[in-house]
């Protein structure tokens, strides 16, 4: 990803445009990329997620009907809503629901779906989390929300975008309203054992002091590490057609502890971080010989609150409260 971005920086430079303008190129090529990886993804993303005995079971969306279901509000809106993905399973809490999408094919999907629930179509549309006028571009003129949730999204934003999330979410909120976001956990990189494992060694732990170094043999550790962690696992995710697959476009992996002190630079008040898709033993053992147990003893811990969860859990949702 690094090697791309210099090498638009480096066009960027010959065209002379300002910071402002790399960025803004930038920001547009990801979302760009990220359009094209789920354009075929509109009618299948729900069986193959939330569906399909392959896929590990939605606890996600029970953590957030907890959480509705304490707080009562009126009207919610879901940033990256997808096919509608987890508003359809909260169809029967009796709120209002709003959502939109960057991907069309998605939106698409999601209309057919309220359409069958019948739920008013000019409550999605097309926008970014990274527009500020997409929050209050719902065709039905809605622009204030008692609640908001944030999945799948934070991963495929580029770094240093998700003060923009936070500040766009926020600013549609009513006061005393609940924001849920999701982020796939770097810290259970520890736990892993795989490329990621390494990724975390190599880019976050060592200090930045030794890669300044002359005496540092980079390609040593480097290839010391993969002695430790199988850097071939998991298989990158290719796309199923002709778009690209979801590790061929930025995928990033977020730190709750770091995600945490920005909500609070924010304003937001009672935190929590609740994770969830957890691992029994590190994924290099969910083979086909106990791929079973391991999935049922894995759902045995699922438990949001479990401290071990910084580690063990794939995943997580920072919740917060505007003020």
């Amino acid at each position: 990803m690094d090697k791309r971005r210099d090498k638009l920086n480096k066009k960027c430079s010959n065209l002379k445009l300002n910071n402002k303008e790399i960025k803004n190129l930038e920001f547009s090529k990801s979302e760009k990329s990220i359009q094209n990886c789920y354009s075929t993804w509109g009618k299948r993303y729900y069986s193959d997620y939330y569906q399909s005995n392959k896929a590990y079971p939605p606890v996600h969306t029970e953590i957030i009907k907890e959480l509705l279901k304490a707080e009562n509000p009126n009207s919610l809106l879901d940033g990256g809503c997808g096919p509608a993905s987890m508003l359809r399973d909260l169809s029967d809490l009796g709120i209002d629901l709003y959502g939109f999408d960057l991907t069309t094919e998605m939106i698409n999907e999601a209309k057919n779906i309220f359409k069958e629930i019948k739920l008013p179509l000019n409550r999605l549309w097309q926008g970014s989390v990274l527009n500020a006028d997409d929050f209050i571009s719902s065709p039905d003129g809605k622009k204030n929300f008692d609640a908001a949730i944030c999945f799948g999204v934070l991963p495929h934003i580029l770094k240093g975008q998700e003060e923009i999330v936070f500040d766009n979410f926020i600013n549609v909120l009513n006061s005393g309203s609940i924001f849920a976001i999701e982020a796939r956990n770097e810290l259970f990189s520890l736990f892993s054992l795989n490329r990621y494992s390494k990724d975390f060694f190599m880019d976050k732990l060592i200090s930045e002091n030794l890669y300044t170094s002359s005496e540092f043999n980079y390609e040593f550790v480097s290839k010391t590490l993969d002695n430790y962690f199988d850097s071939n696992l998991p298989p990158l995710r290719k796309g199923y057609e002709n778009e690209l697959g979801y590790d061929e476009v930025t995928s990033r992996l977020h730190n709750p502890f770091e995600l945490c002190e920005l909500a609070k630079s924010k304003g937001l008040v009672d935190l929590e971080i609740l994770f969830y898709h957890y691992h029994a033993l590190p994924p290099l053992f969910e083979n086909k010989e106990n791929k079973k147990l391991y999935r049922e003893k894995s759902l045995d811990i699922e438990n949001p609150r479990d401290w071990r969860g910084h580690f063990l859990a794939s995943a997580f949702i920072l919740k917060g409260r505007k003020v």
